[in-house]
């Protein structure tokens, strides 16, 4: 795992674009704090900072071919680089490390941008072709790694995050409001832009290549789509030798463990997180069957009972004779991460888990350099409880609609569903008793993080008109729509889930872990397995209420019967308790204080209503709070360029008043709170949002 960054301009470089270059390297440091590394012609420049995993001593990056005329900078793992390796000497290429980088280049040479489709694992590099004067950017399948560019006049600026590209100091940080809607709304920007405006992502699966002062992209790889229905005809293209139920779960089990083995590639010690749900528990029974020493894991949980699942990691760690380590976090830590995560993250933090995920990482980091991880099962194999409510609503939509007449369906969603009990009433409108049974209503209105009406709510007057279908799902819709007609309901949701809600999931994930200068692995997301997986029936994935029906049948007499058949439990974070207590002031700080208002997003006093409402337990505001917290806290770090913030802990502060009583008021300074002993964090303020130093105390570790 390591960073990228770099510029090319196509007519020439600048004088002081060598010191540029340096600067992008340099605020990604903690994704390779081992090495650093530059290299530059009259024309690009490619900078690297390395983790050290696969051979440590020749490694060193930017990596050139024979005669030094093509050039790479690569972050990522090519887990069959090695039979790469045996095909590109058979056609006389010379070798002189033993790194998977130096077979990329070789590829590059032998077959142009179609290396890509021989490469397995997770990567993104960077290839400069001197003699063409051409620039390659190539992200990996699933976009289990980050990267992202911007166009500055001739210049092209490329980086693993963002804030490598704002170093540059030739963008001026400015907030893309025309994606605020689908922001609030599905925690992620689908299509290829950012928050901030004119920072774009090259996709996943996608290529792009700029040559002669043109950019121009494509796809590479897409998820298998439009399969036959019936199981015979799945299984045949599936590779199966036949249709029946055991030939698809063996098959199932073995690209699983052929994904896992290929994963144990390392020179440095490996572990895993493990919460005790089915994917890292089915991903941890394997690993530790391939190692000969006790597996290392790791797990977070928080003080509250009802959000801790350390006795089902404990219970798996057991069975598998795993050594286990555990860290314990509570509230302060969590709010005294929380903004230097925003600095790390990029963009808003989408998901709460992202402060935890951070915590396992720092712990995981003192004990192993990679780790491997459950992330990508929910998404293959319809893992949410979603897609349960998805399949219910839609059936029972279609008799609902047959046999009661549009009058009577009207009567009870206007008139009988808003005087049901509180809870009762939250859950109904989740339901084909209030919506259409259309993919907006049931599928993108239904999961939204903020619906479209709270957020013409909360918005201010000016922005409100951008909360529609179109601004908020309309990227998203494009993915689903691909497969109309195509696909069951089901596989068409998981196609978009995975070009979407995944990729953001890995960018937390990616972020999280090399905040803490440590390399996550997925095996789950292995392109063979994926492929495999996406051509299965629905039954395979959804059997009535059995999730992920083939993994739980593959990890039979692996696992115990208490963790195959538990329900998913997620990773809840208490975010939503703890600000109804004095969090809630602190929220309250930040979003209502003069800066914010004057910002022109939020109306003041629907946040306040809000805030009240939620602490006096009107409403669960816990989602809105969050998002809009985050959005305030990322405004300040990158478009304000004051750098990590600082949330004081309840007992220190002094709030803005309640907004019935008073208008004013400004959140007060106060000491720091870090919450991990011995976190590596940036140090100098400034620079693109580069963090301020932060005071030091932390949470229990085991």
């Amino acid at each position: 795992m390591c960073g990228i960054a770099g510029l090319v301009g196509a007519d020439g470089l600048h004088p002081d674009d060598r010191a540029r270059a340096i600067r992008m390297r340099e605020v990604i440091r903690h994704r390779g704090p081992d090495e650093a590394g530059l290299w530059g012609d009259d024309r690009a420049l490619l900078a690297h900072r390395r983790l050290s995993i696969v051979d440590l001593n020749s490694g060193q990056q930017p990596l050139a071919n024979e005669d030094r005329t093509i050039w790479i900078a690569f972050n990522g793992e090519i887990y069959n680089h090695a039979e790469i390796r045996r095909d590109l000497e058979a056609h006389g290429h010379a070798y002189r490390t033993r790194s998977d980088t130096e077979t990329i280049v070789h590829a590059y040479e032998q077959w142009g941008d179609e290396c890509v489709h021989r490469l397995r694992g997770m990567f993104v590099f960077a290839v400069w072709d001197a003699p063409k004067r051409r620039l390659l950017l190539v992200r990996d399948r699933l976009g289990i790694k980050p990267l992202y560019w911007a166009r500055v006049g001739d210049t092209l600026l490329f980086g693993s995050e963002i804030k490598a590209i704002l170093a540059s100091d030739l963008i001026t940080p400015q907030a893309n409001r025309e994606v605020l809607s689908e922001i609030l709304s599905t925690r992620y920007t689908s299509a290829t832009d950012t928050m901030f405006r004119g920072i774009h992502k090259l996709l996943p699966g996608h290529l792009l290549v700029y040559e002669r002062g043109g950019i121009t992209t494509r796809q590479y790889w897409d998820v298998p789509a439009g399969r036959p229905e019936g199981l015979r005809d799945a299984g045949r293209r599936a590779g199966l030798p036949s249709c029946r139920d055991g030939d698809i779960v063996a098959r199932f089990r073995s690209l699983l463990e052929e994904s896992v083995r290929l994963r144990l590639m390392s020179d440095v010690p490996l572990g895993m997180f493990l919460s005790g749900g089915i994917d890292s528990s089915a991903i941890a029974a394997l690993m530790a069957r391939m190692i000969d020493r006790p597996l290392q894991t790791f797990s977070v949980a928080f003080k509250e009972r009802a959000f801790n699942e350390l006795a089902y990691a404990r219970e798996v760690a057991r069975a598998i004779g795993a050594d286990s380590h555990e860290i314990v976090i509570d509230d302060r830590d969590f709010f005294g991460a929380l903004p230097k995560l925003v600095w790390h993250e990029d963009e808003p933090i989408a998901h709460a888990s992202s402060v935890p995920l951070y915590f396992v990482s720092a712990l995981a980091q003192r004990h192993v350099t990679v780790v491997l991880t459950g992330e990508g099962s929910d998404e293959l194999l319809a893992g949410y409880g979603k897609y349960l409510r998805l399949a219910w609503n839609w059936r029972a939509g279609t008799v609902y609609e047959r046999f009661v007449p549009q009058a009577v369906r009207t009567s009870i969603a206007n008139l009988v569903v808003p005087l049901l009990p509180g809870a009762l009433a939250r859950h109904a409108r989740r339901t084909f008793l209030a919506m259409d049974r259309t993919p907006e209503s049931m599928v993108f209105d239904n999961f939204a993080a903020i619906r479209l009406d709270d957020q013409r709510s909360l918005l201010a007057p000016a922005l409100r008109g951008t909360a529609t279908r179109e601004q908020a799902y309309g990227p998203s819709r494009a993915y689903f729509d691909r497969l109309n007609g195509q696909s069951t309901l089901l596989d068409r949701l998981l196609y978009a889930d995975i070009k979407t809600y995944l990729v953001e999931l890995l960018m937390k994930q990616d972020q999280m872990s090399m905040a803490a200068s440590i390399e996550s692995r997925v095996p789950f997301l292995d392109h063979k397995l994926v492929e495999f997986a996406a051509q299965l029936p629905d039954e395979w994935k959804l059997n009535g209420f059995t999730t992920k029906r083939v993994l739980r049948e593959s990890m039979k007499g692996l696992l115990p019967e208490s963790i195959l058949n538990r329900p998913k439990m997620g990773f809840p974070v208490p975010f939503a308790a703890w600000t109804r207590g004095p969090w809630n002031a602190v929220a309250r700080d930040v979003l209502l204080d003069s800066r914010s208002r004057q910002r022109g997003i939020i109306d003041p006093m629907a946040v306040d209503r809000l805030l009240r409402d939620h602490t006096e337990g009107r409403t669960d505001g816990g989602d809105r709070i969050w998002s809009l917290l985050n959005l305030e806290l990322w405004h300040r770090t990158f478009i304000d360029n004051e750098g990590v913030q600082v949330l004081p802990a309840p007992s220190l502060r002094r709030s803005v008043p309640d907004m019935r009583e008073h208008h004013g008021g400004r959140a007060s300074a106060s000491d720091s709170h870090e919450p991990l002993r011995g976190a590596d964090a940036p140090s100098n303020s400034g620079g693109g949002g580069v963090p301020a130093a932060l005071g030091k105390s932390g949470p229990r570790a085991a």
